[in-house]
């Protein structure tokens, strides 16, 4: 990847639905060559998709709750199936396998903390967990899709 490549990713990450001739106009290249280009972005695995962004509070999902699950079994198999159980979720949009004290640290975005709990019965009636501990986060200061991009 060179600095055009860069430059190109980083208008695609503002705004996926940029034409690639405004694309190419600002990256100073023409329309085929800039085309080519985010084909083979593209091809190539880096872009991996092209997404729209929803309101989180029009679509009445306003609440993030961070949890925290913490569990005795350490073997593939049941590693495969709270994968399976969580991904299955769809209110879990991050899931992620964690070092130290907590095992495995979600993501969940519901309306309200009722309709966690929901989701928190949900999740202790499918899969064995030996610890889960909720934060709900008060206010979003940071939030982003946008990866850093150094464009030079």
């Amino acid at each position: 990847m060179d600095r055009l490549d860069r430059r190109i990713l980083a208008l695609l990450q503002d705004d996926a639905s940029l034409p690639v001739a405004e694309i190419a106009r600002r990256v100073g290249l023409t329309t085929t060559p800039c085309w080519r280009r985010i084909q083979a972005l593209e091809r190539d695995g880096v872009i991996r998709k092209r997404v729209a962004l929803l309101d989180r509070e029009k679509m009445g999902v306003g609440v993030d709750v961070f949890v925290a699950v913490r569990t005795n079994r350490h073997d593939a198999a049941w590693l495969e199936r709270f994968a399976a159980v969580v991904t299955a979720f769809p209110e879990v949009v991050e899931l992620y396998r964690m070092s130290g004290e907590v095992d495995y640290l979600l993501r969940v975005v519901v309306p309200d903390i009722a309709a966690y709990d929901r989701v928190y019965q949900r999740l202790i009636r499918e899969i064995e967990i030996f610890d889960v501990s909720s934060t709900f986060a008060m206010e979003r200061i940071k939030y982003t899709t946008a990866l850093p991009i150094d464009p030079t």
